[in-house]
């Protein structure tokens, strides 16, 4: 071990008297030169002068504030107008466990090597098909918005 360790301690010797200082430095340091957070900082101050004519300008108005109080007023007055809020608190929470349970089923599907990327590659397939049926052509994004005007319809029921 101790032969090992003078034998290095010798190659690095050689090596530095055969090297110019300026190479030196190069080979021995650990890090490369890294430049400091001030000076780009600095620069980046700097380079912000490239668009003079684009000047942004923070002001403060009254009219696009949003009040704290009349939101809250506006949440409880249409609270108190719901009468079965025992549903609703049911939908919700039956929505957040749906969400954490899609979470978990993507995260464990997610885990298997090779799914995530064919399930890629069938997304993109469908878009590709989902372009040619009803975006490229006038008349098929003509149908496409009558389609849509149908499922609106249904939904409100306005039909």
């Amino acid at each position: 071990m101790a032969a090992a360790a003078s034998t290095s301690t010798v190659a690095a010797a050689v090596l530095i008297h055969r090297l110019p200082a300026s190479k030196l430095a190069a080979v021995f340091s650990p890090l490369p030169n890294r430049q400091s957070l001030y000076s780009t900082q600095l620069r980046q101050l700097k380079g912000t002068t490239r668009y003079p004519g684009v000047l942004v300008k923070a002001s403060s108005s009254d009219e696009s504030s949003l009040d704290s109080n009349e939101l809250f007023a506006d949440l409880k007055e249409k609270w108190d107008a719901i009468e079965n809020k025992s549903t609703v608190l049911t939908y919700g929470g039956g929505a957040i466990v749906a969400i954490w349970f899609a979470s978990v089923v993507v995260g464990a599907v997610n885990s298997v090597p090779l799914l995530p990327k064919i399930l890629e590659l069938v997304g993109l397939g469908y878009t590709a098909w989902f372009v040619y049926r009803y975006l490229l052509f006038k008349s098929s994004r003509k149908e496409l918005v009558e389609d849509i005007e149908e499922v609106k319809k249904k939904i409100t029921g306005t039909e």
